[in-house]
């Protein structure tokens, strides 16, 4: 498992060749590279600084990687987060993925961006032409996660 947090741009290629390096028992990787937008909500973006928590951060994300790892059978994982200020167009976050099949490498992959977006603790600045505004949580990353949550028995 590869966590890191940092402020240099990653390199998807290698990242994904990491990933599965002399492993032949890999049969699929899928992989997510989130961007800097350049409009949220129908204003201009024209910059967004992400901040974080250091030491507590990794943990979040690490616990994360090891809930998909339960839920699916995994080989390996990726998450890597950008923080520092970003402009519209660079990639924030890549989560990659490696199993022997491609059902549970999509489906974790797809899990742990949903709960990056919810539960990872970063907080999201935007620099917009009216001024700086911090990002509140939006109810469709909360819609999009609940739906990885056990449904109640009875």
């Amino acid at each position: 498992m590869t966590i890191r947090v940092q402020t240099k741009v990653f390199d998807l290629g290698k990242e994904v060749e990491a990933l599965r390096a002399g492993r032949l028992d890999v049969g699929a990787v899928a992989s997510f590279v989130g961007y800097a937008r350049d409009i949220n909500d129908g204003r201009g973006v024209t910059a967004m600084t992400l901040e974080h928590y250091p030491g507590m951060t990794e943990k979040a994300l690490a616990a994360l990687a090891a809930e998909a790892a339960a839920r699916w059978t995994l080989i390996d994982t990726t998450l890597i987060h950008r923080i520092g200020r970003l402009l519209p167009g660079e990639p924030i976050v890549l989560v990659a993925v490696a199993s022997r099949h491609r059902g549970d490498a999509f489906a974790a992959c797809e899990y742990l961006m949903d709960a990056l977006k919810t539960r990872a603790p970063f907080w999201k600045k935007e620099e917009t032409p009216e001024g700086e505004r911090w990002i509140d949580a939006r109810a469709s990353d909360e819609a999009a996660a609940s739906r990885w949550k056990p449904k109640p028995q009875g």
